[in-house]
């Protein structure tokens, strides 16, 4: 179902409330990036020789895990970045009882969509090794959806992922991008790439929820529709944020409580102040700017 597209006479002032916003997220997380450089560590649970030639339990069979009902969250963050820019999503997930939380850092130097879905990929099955669960949530900002998205679509990762939450991820590419011409990986978020008409390929079958959050008042997606998941063989459904930018996505509380819902069921994500609720698979509904 095609994705209507929308015009947004955004008022003056919400852009000049957005842009301040913006420009405090930045400060704040730049005084948090240094945190996030360094990998998170986990307990070293590997399997046993068994599983690693293949056989044996799945991990979630296995008797020395005890999974909780709800699957591991993987964060995953967008181009330049590092897991820091997750710690207050983080925080409110596990304040409201989520136990595993993990953070993957991605190199900035790494030069292709499809290379890091495949590193995505190892770092995926080892966390299931690790924690007992057959599958996973992702959570991604920006490029970090269009990569986990590309996992999920391109190399079968929907056996693993239960729910694909995206902030501001450009998944049907996006007209402007900075430093366009000199990285090859954002070259890959521009219209028309390579990997994001992979995207638009059949998926017959897919296993993964998708939720998309996207905002009107976002200047990195242009257009911003182009955050919004369309594609007829998906459970795709889309989350309009409004009165708040890119960088705001995965700081604000209200974007917080709504991916908590999002990934606490399959139900229809529930209005929270600033943004739209969940409609139809592959839709979106319009409300006003804040």
């Amino acid at each position: 179902m095609k994705t209507p597209s929308l015009p947004f006479p955004a008022p003056p002032t919400a852009l000049l409330r957005a842009t301040a916003l913006e420009l405090f997220v930045l400060a704040g997380h730049a005084l948090l990036y240094p945190t996030g450089i360094a990998g998170e560590r986990h307990p070293d649970r590997r399997p046993n020789r068994d599983q690693a030639a293949g056989e044996g339990p799945e991990p979630a069979d296995r008797p020395d895990i005890a999974p909780t009902d709800r699957p591991p969250v993987v964060f995953l963050h967008g181009f330049i970045d590092n897991r820091s820019v997750f710690v207050l999503l983080r925080r409110s997930l596990a304040r409201h009882g989520w136990p595993h939380l993990e953070s993957l850092n991605y190199s900035p130097l790494t030069s292709d969509i499809r290379t890091a879905a495949e590193l995505l990929d190892r770092h995926i099955e080892e966390i299931c090794a690790r924690t007992g669960h057959h599958r996973v949530d992702i959570v991604g900002h920006s490029l970090g959806g269009l990569i986990a998205r590309y996992y999920v679509q391109r190399l079968a990762g929907d056996r693993r992922v239960r729910t694909l939450v995206t902030l501001g991820t450009p998944h049907s590419g996006t007209a402007v991008a900075p430093l366009a011409g000199a990285l090859p990986i954002v070259r890959q978020m521009r219209r028309g790439s390579a990997p994001v008409e992979e995207l638009r390929l059949p998926a017959p079958g897919c296993r993964t929820r998708f939720v998309s959050f996207w905002s009107e008042l976002d200047r990195v997606i242009v257009p911003a529709e182009a955050a919004c998941v369309d594609h007829p063989d998906l459970d795709a459904v889309n989350v309009r944020v409004t009165g708040i930018g890119h960088l705001a996505l995965p700081v604000h509380p209200a974007v917080a409580a709504a991916v908590r819902q999002a990934l606490e069921e399959a139900e229809p994500v529930q209005e929270a102040p600033g943004t739209t609720p969940r409609t139809a698979p592959g839709t979106t509904r319009p409300t006003p700017a804040a």
